[in-house]
């Protein structure tokens, strides 16, 4: 399934997948023009990647890990808020998200959506690396480059492109060489309307060095970066890669970029220590077969002789969570013990990562009493965390505490209206103390949420039918069948 993200993202914007970022003098980048007059207007392009974005959200190959997505979330929007006017016109939230795919890649979606392959992230080096090219990818964003690409010719042209794009996903049996041949003919096609690409990606290389620049990151993270992929683009040259071959990767830009990085000062950046336990995850969540985790734990083991504090930690954090996907909590435990004794308490209880490893080991363990305490201590050591919420929620209902949760998750999809895994939970917890119709409509929000309109159409109209629906839930529900069903008629008017 991973050549079907590496051709949508190909197929769809073959303007916005990852470029080696390259620093150009100020005077040397072209303007592309006042953003404003595009013909795709900054709504119809973020709702056009939310459609987008509700197919990748079904596909296997997406990484639905809160701790990996939350690393990568708060990486990039420390990014973007390094420069307040990268947000455009409609002050939207940037999406970052993970793919399981091995190659070293990036792309980003209409709206701000910016997917990370996971090889990309065990071929970053440090945390500059990895943050330089989700600088260069939010320089495309910033810019609507997408939105110019898409209406270069007419606006009616958005709905077959994307169409055809999402249609990769859905072709799983037809096999690599379809994924090819679409690839091939679209991506071309689309190369062919758009003769500003080169310009844009001048433009997204500054945008990117300044955002970079200004979260604190280290500006030859570009450089080492850049070099590392002139070496994976010789490595692919043979497969079948439109995007690489129309946009080959030359010496002159390597030039640039490395003439841009010499007029800065040097600035040396601490990398955090979840940098190295989240690439540690990656490797586990890009193959979790049997031999893959072999090969991930030879890795890790490496990584533990190493005689580097980070490696060590981060090679011990992969070997715990190898012993929880094999049913081992108590090797998991140990593993997670040595990770503290290596980078200190202190470090250990501000790390996101380690805080959710002992929740999940907890639980693995059967201590799920245990687990709601860690839980809900690390909450309050990280509020904002998704991730730690779902697993407090988690917790709370492993250990049989309904009424606490249900009262928690009330609170949290109050404040995360957009969230759906809440939902999720919500309805899990309503099915487990038997209350029917409240767990449809829980279920019908979270289909809503992912844009499956009509799966949340099905879940209401099996809510009206329990027992214990109550007349509030039948107002409920006749309120979103009326919003629902106007959406599908206007999806329908689309195809």
């Amino acid at each position: 399934m991973n050549r079907y993200f590496r051709t949508l993202a190909a197929s769809l914007l073959a303007v916005c997948c990852l470029q080696s970022p390259v620093a150009l003098a100020e005077s040397e980048i072209p303007s592309l023009g006042d953003t404003a007059r595009s013909e795709l207007s900054p709504v119809a392009e973020y709702q056009l990647g939310k459609e987008i974005m509700a197919q990748v959200r079904r596909d296997p190959a997406y990484v639905n890990d809160p701790v990996l997505t939350e690393y990568l979330s708060n990486l990039g929007n420390r990014l973007v808020s390094a420069d307040p006017q990268t947000r455009g016109e409609l002050v939207n939230d940037f999406t970052f998200f993970a793919v399981r795919d091995p190659t070293l890649n990036a792309f980003a979606f209409p709206g701000g959506f910016i997917g990370v392959h996971t090889g990309l992230l065990l071929a970053a080096q440090s945390e500059s690396e990895l943050a330089s090219v989700l600088s260069h990818e939010i320089g495309h964003v910033s810019q609507r480059h997408i939105a110019r690409m898409l209406t270069q010719r007419n606006q009616d042209i958005l709905i077959p492109i994307a169409t055809t794009a999402l249609a990769i996903l859905a072709a799983q049996a037809g096999g690599d060489a379809l994924g090819a041949v679409m690839v091939g003919g679209q991506g071309y096609a689309i190369q062919r309307q758009i003769n500003f690409t080169r310009d844009a990606e001048k433009e997204a290389d500054r945008v990117g060095f300044t955002i970079l620049k200004g979260a604190g990151f280290d500006t030859n993270g570009m450089t080492s970066f850049f070099e590392r992929l002139q070496v994976a683009t010789r490595t692919y040259n043979d497969a079948p890669s439109p995007y690489l071959r129309t946009h080959p990767l030359t010496s002159e830009r390597i030039a640039d970029i490395e003439a841009r990085v010499r007029r800065e000062p040097y600035r040396q950046h601490a990398d955090d220590l979840d940098f190295y336990l989240i690439r540690a995850k990656a490797r586990l969540l890009q193959d979790d077969s049997t031999q893959g985790i072999i090969n991930a734990e030879a890795v890790f083991n490496e990584q533990v002789k190493s005689g580097s504090k980070l490696y060590m930690a981060a090679g011990n954090y992969g070997l715990a969570l190898a012993a929880l996907m094999q049913k081992n909590p108590e090797k998991a435990r140990q593993h997670l013990q040595e990770v503290r004794k290596v980078v200190g308490e202190k470090a250990a209880t501000q790390s996101l990562a380690l805080n959710s490893l002992a929740i999940e080991t907890k639980l693995a363990a059967g201590q799920a009493t245990e687990a709601v305490r860690d839980a809900r201590e690390a909450v309050s050591r990280f509020p904002s965390s998704r991730a730690l919420a779902y697993q407090y929620a988690n917790a709370m209902f492993v250990a049989r505490q309904y009424n606490d949760v249900v009262r928690y998750l009330r609170k949290q999809v109050q404040m995360y209206k957009e969230d759906a895994t809440l939902r999720r939970q919500l309805a899990k917890v309503y099915d487990a103390q038997g209350k029917k119709a409240l767990m449809h409509i829980a279920m019908a929000e979270s289909y809503s949420l992912d844009g499956a309109y009509s799966a949340a159409l099905e879940q209401l109209e099996l809510a009206r039918k329990c027992k214990d629906v109550t007349f509030y839930d039948q107002s409920v529900i006749d309120a979103y069948e009326r919003e629902w069903k106007a959406i599908v008629k206007e999806e329908m008017k689309k195809r």
